[in-house]
């Protein structure tokens, strides 16, 4: 992957991660293996360290929205 798609890939993700919730169409999973595709692209030190907190920022998403389905069966 050329340096300025991988740019704007990690940039678009950046945006779409800020504002994800578990209820849009798109499931979190597509974004999950977006974030592993770019992740395996040979980035800069500075991209490894976006990558690793988009990563951290969507598996908080996805604890948050198991809390809560796991909450949603219990009742």
């Amino acid at each position: 992957m050329n340096h300025h798609q991988l740019e704007k890939d990690i940039e678009h993700l950046e945006q779409v991660i800020a504002r994800l919730s578990g209820n849009d169409r798109i499931p979190l999973s597509y974004w999950r293996n977006r974030i592993e595709s770019v992740s395996n692209a040979n980035l800069v030190p500075s991209q490894i360290q976006r990558v690793k907190r988009l990563a951290q920022a969507l598996g908080e998403l996805e604890m948050r929205v198991k809390e809560g389905s796991s909450h949603e069966t219990v009742r």
